[in-house]
C-alpha cells in the first residue's frame, strides 16, 4: 500500500561504502553558516553532560526540550528495518527523494544524494541499523553542508498544506447541504451463496489470477480491486455487504503489488512495488470482465461496476478508458520540487512518466459506474478531469488523508466532471487506510496505529457500505446531495453544483 512508500520517505527524511569519517557539519540558515564539530557532536550525544568547548555555546541557545528532542534525533535508529531500506533506496521512488535531499544537504564535493545512498548502503552491509549520528561520521567528506533554509522552507510548505486541508474541512462543513439520515439499508438475501475462490488464467502473466467470487442476483455486478499492498481478504466486509444487497462481486488480488509483495518487501527479497505494476493490473481487470461476459466465470450480470481503493481506483480508471493528459512529466518536474509529505500519490502518478500503459480498448461489457475509495490522479488528470468517462463515477476521500487529501486528489478531479449522476464524498474523519479491515493477531501484516486509521474503521467501513450502496441503487436519478450520518460519523455528498460551492468559497 502507499503507507509502505510513506515510511520510506519519513526515514529518509528524517535526518556509500564509509570511508573517512566526516569531521564538520556546517549548518547554514539565513545567510549564516554555523560550524558544529562532528566528533563533538558525537561525543555529546553519548553524555550531553561532559560537553564544553564551542559547541557547548551552540548547544547553550536550545531550552531543555529542544536539546531532548535533539539527543532523540542523533540515537534514534535512523533505519530500523535493513532489508526494507535497502529496497526502498533501490526503487524509482527512493531514487527520486534522494535527488530532493540535494536540496537539504551538500558536502564539499557537490550533491549529496548519491553519497547518502552509498555510504547508508554500505553501514547496512555491516549493521542492520543506523542512527542518525553514525551516518553523518561515516559520509566520505570531510565538511557536509545542511541547509536549513531549505528545511524550513519544505516544513513551511508542509505546515501550509496542513493548514489549507484544515480551511478546505471548516468551509465543507459550513456548506448548507441537507441534512439526512443514512437511509435504511435494502433488506439483505437470505441464503447468499459462500465466496468462491476461482484462478483465472490470463495471457498477460505466468500464474492464474487469484479471485474472490461472490454471486447475487442484481443485473449489474461489481468487480473490486485493492490499493497498492492490499488483498482481497481486507476489503471483503465491502463485497460481503454488496452480495448481501443482491449485487454479485468479483474480488481480485493482483501478483506484484498485492500484500505478499510487500510481505517480500519486508523481507528484503524485491524492491517496493508501484506504477510499474499499473500496466498488468489494468490488463487484469479488462481479463476479468471478459471472463464474465464470455466465460469462463459465470455470467454475473450484463454490466459492470469498476470499484476500487487507492491504486486499485486508479486501475479501474485506467481499464474504463483513461489515459494520462499529454505534459504529465512538466507537471511532475513542478510537484516534485520538493517531497511531497502531504501527497503521498504524487510519487507514483509521477512513476507513470516511464510505465508504458496498454492501449486503451473498450470493455467487454457495458461500464455501469466507477467507485473510487481514496483514489488519486491530480497530475494525470488536471484539465478534463474523468469528464471523458462514459458513465457516472463515486469520489469518496476522507478528511484526514494526508497520502490522497481530498482537497488534490478528489475535489479536482471531480470538479471538471459534467455527468449529473456523478457524487463526491468526505467522510469527516476518515483517512487513506479507513477502508482496510486488517487481520488481528500474528498473522496481520499491518498494525496501524490511531494515528493512521482516523475514526473506528468500522465505523467509517458502514457508512462507506450505505453511500456505496444508494449511490448504485440510483445511478439513474443520482444520489441527493446531503449531509449523510450513521453510527456518529458524517459525510458530505456533493453534486457538481455544490462542489462548486465548496471550490468557490475556497477561493475568496
Amino acid at each position: 500500500m502507499l503507507g509502505s512508500l510513506l515510511a520510506g520517505v519519513l526515514l529518509l527524511t528524517a535526518a556509500p561504502p564509509p570511508g573517512r569519517a566526516a569531521e564538520q557539519l556546517e549548518v547554514r540558515i539565513e545567510g549564516l553558516a554555523l560550524p558544529i564539530d562532528l566528533a563533538e557532536l558525537e561525543a555529546w550525544s553519548r553524555d550531553p553532560g561532559r560537553s564544553s568547548g564551542e559547541l557547548a555555546g551552540w548547544l547553550s541557545l536550545l531550552d531543555a526540550r529542544g536539546r531532548a528532542q535533539l539527543l532523540r534525533v542523533l540515537r534514534a535508529p535512523l533505519v530500523t528495518d535493513r532489508s526494507f531500506t535497502q529496497q526502498f533506496l533501490a526503487s524509482w521512488a527512493g531514487q527520486r527523494v534522494l535527488d530532493e535531499l540535494d536540496d537539504l544537504i551538500s558536502t564539499e564535493e557537490g550533491e549529496a544524494g548519491p553519497l547518502l545512498h552509498q555510504t547508508l548502503t554500505g553501514l547496512l552491509r555491516q549493521q542492520r541499523q543506523v542512527t542518525t549520528i553514525e551516518l553523518l561520521r561515516a559520509l566520505p567528506s570531510r565538511r557536509l553542508i545542511l541547509k536549513l533554509d531549505g528545511g524550513v522552507q519544505l516544513a513551511g510548505q508542509w505546515r501550509q498544506q496542513l493548514l489549507e486541508q484544515g480551511q478546505a474541512l471548516r468551509a465543507l462543513r459550513a456548506l448548507p447541504l441537507p441534512e439526512l439520515a443514512a437511509p435504511p439499508p435494502p433488506p439483505e438475501l437470505r441464503g447468499a451463496a459462500p465466496v468462491q475462490p476461482f484462478s483465472l488464467v490470463v495471457p498477460h502473466r505466468r500464474e492464474p489470477l487469484p479471485l474472490r467470487l461472490r454471486p447475487g442476483v442484481a443485473p449489474t455486478w461489481v468487480l473490486l480491486s485493492p490499493g497498492l499492498g492490499g488483498s482481497s481478504a481486507q476489503l471483503d466486509w465491502l463485497a460481503a455487504g454488496l452480495q448481501r444487497r443482491g449485487w454479485s462481486v468479483v474480488l481480485v488480488d493482483h501478483p506484484g503489488s498485492d500484500e505478499l509483495a510487500v510481505r517480500e518487501l519486508l523481507e528484503g527479497r524485491r524492491p517496493p512495488p508501484g506504477a510499474e505494476t499499473l500496466s498488468d493490473r489494468v490488463l487484469d481487470l479488462q481479463a476479468v470482465v471478459q471472463a464474465v461476459a464470455q466465460g469462463p466465470l459465470p455470467p454475473l450480470g450484463q454490466r459492470v461496476v469498476l470499484m476500487g481503493h487507492s491504486l486499485g481506483a486508479v486501475s479501474a480508471l485506467l481499464a474504463a478508458g483513461l489515459r494520462p493528459e499529454p505534459g504529465l512529466q512538466a507537471r511532475c518536474r513542478r510537484a516534485l520540487k520538493g517531497i511531497p509529505l502531504t501527497n503521498l500519490s504524487q510519487l507514483l502518478q509521477c512513476q507513470l512518466t516511464e510505465v508504458p500503459l496498454p492501449p486503451p480498448r473498450p470493455l467487454a461489457q457495458p461500464l455501469a459506474a466507477v467507485v473510487s475509495l481514496h483514489g488519486f490522479g491530480s497530475l494525470l488528470w488536471p484539465q478534463r478531469g474523468l469528464r471523458p468517462l462514459r458513465a457516472p463515477v463515486l469520489l469518496v476521500g476522507g478528511s484526514l488523508d494526508l497520502i490522497t487529501p481530498p482537497l488534490e486528489e478528489q475535489l479536482a478531479l471531480f470538479m471538471p466532471e459534467a455527468r449529473r449522476q456523478s457524487r463526491l464524498v468526505v467522510l469527516d474523519g476518515g483517512s487513506h487506510f479507513s477502508p482496510l479491515r486488517i487481520a488481528s493477531g500474528r498473522e496481520a501484516l499491518f498494525r496501524l496505529g490511531d494515528d493512521l486509521v482516523g475514526v473506528d474503521p468500522q465505523r467509517v467501513q458502514a457508512l462507506t457500505l450505505a453511500l456505496s450502496t444508494a449511490f448504485l441503487e440510483r445511478l439513474a436519478s443520482g444520489l441527493p446531495p446531503q449531509r449523510m450520518r450513521l453510527q456518529g460519523v458524517e459525510a458530505s455528498v456533493l453534486d457538481a453544483a455544490w462542489a462548486q460551492r465548496w471550490w468557490d468559497s475556497l477561493r475568496r
